[in-house]
């Protein structure tokens, strides 16, 4: 089909439409100021750590301990002066600071200082990966070995770029963490926020629809299931009815160790907390404290079966599931 060119010569007259609405709604567009950092290079820097942390899984085939230093002090190097640029960039946007004019802070030099500690904390990084690696492969019978976890589960994956986003978000710097964790829910379904305070050994089974609040905090050995939410109950305001923001005010639960939480339960509130050792089953609304040692189940429900059954079975009748 020919193409109406007498419709094609109102495209210009569009565009100035839309650019005319940057100017008459200002507050979703980012212009004449200095540069955001860019997604692209955080989400490849993502994928450069993940190359670190777990060498030999990723990109590069074929390494070894002989070559292995070679390989990371290259992907290390670059990782500096990619997180420096973006980091800076990062907290000028933040101090509200001009591209234009001389700062009083010296953002390039603030960012690497920030950049040197971030890749000096990998090392511990990588322990308490592997501990969350074995925790998936000690908890879901499913698994043949733990190289399995490392390529294919989603929970670790999400975990892996959640406790890199937690050390940039200890450090104080904006929007590239949550860039980061937004990220890994996009590919895993998992919401984890980086500044949630999770524990060791640390394990996500399935993983589709989990969400981790901002002020949660877990202890070590907790597994949780798929379509868990430790979420919020309510938000504070102040006396002007706004929302209290950050992490200052406790909004999500706090989960102490060795507890495990089943599919689909959702568990509120800052003041709410599940002792160690507890148990909450599926489908289970809790707003409360519970004791440790406590375990947490709905009642069972009935099934009741009407019509396209066998005659044998009372179409009318009520089953415990």
């Amino acid at each position: 089909m020919a193409t109406d060119l007498r419709l094609k010569e109102s495209l210009p007259a569009l565009t100035k439409k839309l650019v005319q609405s940057y100017s008459e709604v200002g507050t979703i567009n980012h212009l004449g100021h200095c540069p955001l950092p860019s997604y692209d290079v955080i989400i490849g820097v993502v994928a450069d750590l993940k190359e670190i942390l777990y060498p030999g899984y990723r990109r590069r085939e074929g390494l070894h301990i002989g070559n292995v230093e070679y390989h990371v002090g290259d992907l290390i190097d670059g990782l500096h002066d990619k997180l420096t640029t973006q980091i800076a960039r990062a907290l000028r946007h933040e101090a509200g600071a001009d591209c234009l004019e001389t700062a009083d802070t010296d953002f390039e030099a603030l960012a690497q200082a920030k950049t040197m500690i971030f890749l000096e904390r990998l090392p511990e990084v990588r322990r308490r990966l592997a501990l969350d690696v074995q925790a998936a492969f000690d908890g879901d019978p499913a698994v043949s070995n733990k190289d399995e976890v490392i390529f294919c589960y989603p929970g670790p994956e999400a975990v892996t770029v959640y406790r890199l986003a937690h050390e940039l978000y200890e450090l104080e710097i904006p929007f590239i963490p949550r860039m980061m964790t937004e990220w890994a829910h996009s590919r895993t379904g998992i919401d984890i926020h980086p500044a949630a305070k999770i524990g060791d050994y640390f394990f996500i089974d399935h993983g589709t629809g989990v969400v981790i609040g901002q002020t949660c905090e877990i202890g070590n050995r907790v597994k949780i299931y798929q379509g868990v939410t430790l979420g919020a109950l309510s938000f504070k305001t102040d006396s002007d009815g706004q929302l209290l923001r950050g992490d200052n005010v406790k909004r999500h639960p706090t989960i102490e160790d060795n507890v495990v939480i089943y599919a689909n339960a959702t568990v509120l509130g800052g003041k709410t907390v599940l002792g160690r050792d507890s148990v909450v089953g599926s489908s289970v609304w809790l707003t409360r404290s519970i004791e440790p040692g406590t375990t947490v189940l709905l009642e069972k429900p009935n099934l009741r079966l009407r019509g396209g059954v066998p005659d044998e079975i009372n179409a009318d009748a009520n089953y415990e599931i």
